[in-house]
């Protein structure tokens, strides 16, 4: 893809998403999260599989990730629930000499499904958005 995005490749028979090499990128699973968008595919011979994570500003793909045969699993970082007091900022709390840490709640939101195909060991990665 890159090679494709930067012009050092072309695509050849009019056919967009498929380069000189013969690889085409042909999306299963597209989701959006915000201005993350995820899109997950493999090549015909599933062989390969491949999740793009675009950064999409203003309508325009302002970032472009690529994994190959990895496992994806994006994940919404922070508290979801701003209406709750922090806990530091509490009139009542003790007067220790150590603060209370508030663990983080980040809930996967997605997880890819084509890597399990591939039929062997791929490595996992965490997308926090």
């Amino acid at each position: 893809m890159m090679r494709l995005l930067t012009g050092t490749d072309t695509v050849s028979s009019g056919k967009v998403g498929k380069s000189s090499t013969g690889f085409e990128f042909n999306p299963e699973v597209i989701r959006a999260f915000g201005s993350i968008v995820i899109a997950e595919g493999c090549d015909s011979s599933r062989a390969i599989s491949w999740v793009h994570a675009w950064t999409v500003t203003d309508g325009i793909i302002t970032q472009v990730r690529e994994y190959f045969n990895t496992s994806l699993t994006v994940t919404r970082l922070g508290n979801q629930d701003q209406s709750e007091p922090s806990d530091y900022s509490s009139p009542s709390s003790s007067s220790s000499s150590s603060a209370e840490i508030t663990p983080v709640h980040c809930p996967f939101v997605w997880e890819s499904s084509l890597s399990n195909r591939v039929g062997k060991s791929v490595p996992g990665l965490v997308l926090a958005i």
